[in-house]
C-alpha cells in the first residue's frame, strides 16, 4: 500500500465535493477524458490542484471515481 502523504485524510479524498474522487466521477459522467485534478475547496471557486501536484493517493482516488461512475449525462 502507498504511504499516505495526501493533503486529505483517506476518507476525505473519497467523499469531499471537489475532491479527487468527486472530480473523477464528474469527468466520467460528463464524458470528459480522465485527467486527474481536484479543487482545494469549492469546485471551480477555489484553487485547482493538477496531476503534477497530486499525491499517489489523490490520483488513485480520482481514477477510482472515474472508474466507478456508471451514470452518464444524457446530452439530448
Amino acid at each position: 500500500m502507498f504511504k499516505n502523504t495526501s493533503k486529505f485524510s483517506s476518507i476525505e479524498a473519497y467523499t469531499r465535493h471537489g475532491g479527487p474522487y468527486d472530480r473523477g466521477s464528474a469527468d466520467r459522467y460528463y464524458g470528459r477524458s480522465a485527467v486527474p485534478h481536484y479543487f482545494k475547496g469549492a469546485t471551480h471557486q477555489s484553487d485547482l490542484v493538477s496531476y503534477e501536484s497530486m499525491t499517489t493517493e489523490e490520483i488513485e482516488a480520482y481514477y477510482a471515481g472515474y472508474k466507478e461512475e456508471t451514470d452518464r449525462k444524457n446530452w439530448k
